[in-house]
């Protein structure tokens, strides 16, 4: 829905709106700052390590620094909370992509994706992590995931040339391979990248996921050299038919997800492989993420 109406109001509008949200946070913040509630690095890391958060973990990370309140240290400090919680032997994943709105859209640009350059539009703390020393981003012109720990290489190194950004060489897959989690900070199921996997690994998924259309993309790699892939991208018109938030309950009836809280931040931690095997076992059933009653479209 969010993407639909980024499509239909005017940029000034759009403009104006986000100032008014940034200084009603920032009103917030300001508010909690002088009531005395602060969230500290350390308590992200009680909170991520009481859930079971570990030495070793591979965690793939979607959040709102805003919807916390106020953090000291800022995106920083969530970053460094993660990594001191899964330590050297873990490894730290963030969406990357470099466009909001539909792929299709950006694919049709024809902009040029610079893994070294362009930004992540993820949000700030994607961003922040994107730029830290030893972050590794697959080359991917859609879809790009950043990864910082001691498998990055693995995750990321054969992104390039697919043509569908989830499938079994993707680091969403691999996140799976490794058993990993994926932490929801301050956002919805619908930011969960993982529920596109399955599309990936059904033959012939039953509903037309991506546009017919094949892109020859422009791509710079890290040493700057310019180079082309073709990939396809998400069909707009599926992607409006999402319906990932009407999974809650089922994710928590059967185990696959838990809730807590980080200061002001509803938050998730969901398990990427019981996700991904009950979406292939409940596929016969007709359920995928846009028909989540296993009722056929319309």
């Amino acid at each position: 829905m969010k993407r639909f109406l980024k499509k239909i109001i005017p940029d000034f509008l759009i403009k104006i709106y986000k100032n008014f949200k940034s200084s009603k946070k920032a009103q917030a913040r300001e508010r909690l700052v002088k009531s005395g509630i602060i969230v500290k690095e350390k308590d992200i890391m009680y909170a991520l390590t009481d859930l079971g958060i570990k030495s070793g973990d591979s965690v793939m990370v979607h959040s709102s620094l805003s919807k916390i309140g106020y953090l000291e240290g800022g995106a920083e400090a969530l970053i460094s909370a993660l990594q001191k919680v899964v330590e050297s032997d873990g490894n730290i994943l963030m969406p990357a992509f470099p466009a909001i709105g539909f792929n299709y859209d950006y694919l049709k640009s024809n902009s040029v994706f610079d893994v070294k350059n362009t930004p992540s539009k993820m949000g700030i703390v994607t961003e922040v992590f994107r730029k830290l020393p030893g972050v590794k981003r697959s080359l991917h012109p859609t879809d790009s995931v950043c990864v910082m720990g001691k498998e990055a290489d693995y995750f990321v190194n054969e992104h390039f040339g697919q043509l569908t950004p989830y499938n079994k060489h993707s680091p969403f897959m691999k996140l799976i391979e490794r058993k990993g989690k994926i932490l929801l900070i301050g956002v919805k199921l619908e930011s969960v990248t993982n529920f596109h996997t399955p599309e990936d690994a059904i033959l012939n998924f039953k509903y037309p996921v991506y546009h017919k259309n094949e892109f020859t993309v422009r791509v710079k790699d890290e040493n700057g050299n310019e180079i082309t892939m073709v990939t396809k991208a998400h069909n707009p018109e599926m992607s409006k038919k999402r319906r990932c938030n009407d999974f809650e309950d089922v994710f928590l009836k059967n185990g696959i997800m838990v809730n807590f809280k980080i200061g002001m931040a509803d938050c998730k931690l969901i398990h990427a492989v019981k996700m991904h095997n009950w979406f292939m076992e409940n596929y016969k059933n007709g359920i995928t993420m846009y028909t989540p009653d296993g009722k056929e479209l319309n």
